[in-house]
């Protein structure tokens, strides 16, 4: 006989873990993370700077001078909480949307903007533990498996993190990705960014399950649901989820609960279609910069003049890094024939020598 509230016993088992309320006070002392003033102070640093580059980049690609680029305001808390709990040697493998968590890994600005622009070297991460951001949505999920594998398979003390939406948990590979890990035990954290609308279908129609954190239990792993506006219970969650992971206790799923405030992508996309100015105005009391910056503040941790200071460096930066990917060679054909294979099929070759023709002739 079939039990209908099965259903609703395992939606009880996944409750909003939540440190730091709207109002910047914490309302889950004993879980409060183990983290030094001056990283509470990188943290705020770290998203306003965030902050500010999502709006310069937005500003860049209407100027023209970016390509593809997806806005993050609103997700600060859930991308960069959970890359702060992530080590040198952790792999990121990344969705469109997390560009920042690759920066604050490592990439350089430029190459970031380079990425947005389809150049090659955009998506060469060297000297950086990751993969470019993949477009295909939910491909970096069997990938993250793999790459987790093959680290626990190298003992390599190490995890493989990857990321997607609410929209990317509805994809065959990502129930193909966490059941292959959760048999495998690879130590590999999934974290599903629920931002409620995906490119434009509500949460509601993209599942009839309460949480995506549920989904865990089908694969035989744990899962969490994290208020993702909360960059203190972000970085718990994912700092647990790690520890277990290279201790040998496989995967964890995480789902973080989030809002971007700007459109899917500048491609056109109008979120005023699809979403109400009063939806709006609740999640923008929700702003993951300013909870923390209230929670800071009451520590006397940050002032105005700090945020300022962020700010400009953040202005520095982007205006250098724009001027370097400007001054990147031009990407031509050959340039993606000859790094496309080791050793070069006689075809390719043909169309290589071809293209050359065409660009010495320019």
């Amino acid at each position: 006989m079939i039990d209908q509230t099965v259903v609703k016993k395992i939606e009880d088992m996944f409750p909003t873990y939540q440190i730091l309320n709207e109002n910047g006070e914490i309302v889950n002392e004993r879980e409060m993370p183990d983290l030094t003033d001056d990283q509470l102070k990188e943290l705020m640093k770290r998203m306003v700077y965030t902050r500010i580059l999502d709006q310069r980049s937005i500003s860049l690609n209407r100027q023209g001078r970016l390509g593809f680029y997806a806005p993050t305001a609103g997700q600060e808390a859930s991308q960069l909480g959970s890359q702060f709990a992530l080590q040198k040697e952790d792999w990121i493998l990344p969705g469109y949307r997390d560009v920042p968590q690759l920066i604050w890994h490592g990439l350089p600005l430029y190459k970031a903007f380079l990425f947005s622009r389809g150049h090659f070297v955009g998506n060469q991460m060297e000297g950086i533990n990751a993969l470019p951001p993949q477009i295909i949505i939910g491909a970096q999920i069997t990938q993250a498996t793999g790459v987790a594998l093959g680290l626990k398979k190298r003992g390599k003390k190490a995890v493989a993190v990857t990321y997607t939406g609410d929209g990317g948990s509805s994809q065959g590979d990502f129930y193909e990705g966490i059941n292959f890990a959760g048999t495998f035990k690879a130590p590999v954290i999934f974290i599903v960014q629920n931002n409620r609308f995906a490119i434009s279908t509500p949460i509601e129609k993209q599942t009839s399950s309460k949480t995506i954190a549920q989904k865990a239990i089908a694969a035989g792993i744990p899962g969490i649901q994290v208020d993702g506006m909360d960059v203190l219970a972000v970085y718990k969650a994912v700092k647990e989820a790690r520890e277990r992971a290279i201790n040998g206790e496989g995967p964890t799923l995480i789902e973080t609960l989030t809002y971007r405030y700007g459109p899917h992508t500048m491609a056109g996309d109008d979120p005023t279609r699809y979403r109400t100015e009063d939806l709006d105005k609740e999640w923008e009391k929700r702003d993951p910069l300013v909870r923390f910056r209230k929670y800071l503040e009451t520590k006397n941790l940050w002032s105005k003049e700090e945020e300022e200071k962020v700010i400009e460096e953040a202005k520095e930066d982007i205006k250098a890094a724009i001027k370097k990917a400007d001054e990147t060679s031009k990407q031509k054909v050959t340039d993606l024939i000859n790094i496309m294979f080791e050793k070069l099929p006689f075809n390719l070759i043909e169309q290589r020598d071809e293209y050359a023709k065409k660009e010495e002739s320019e």
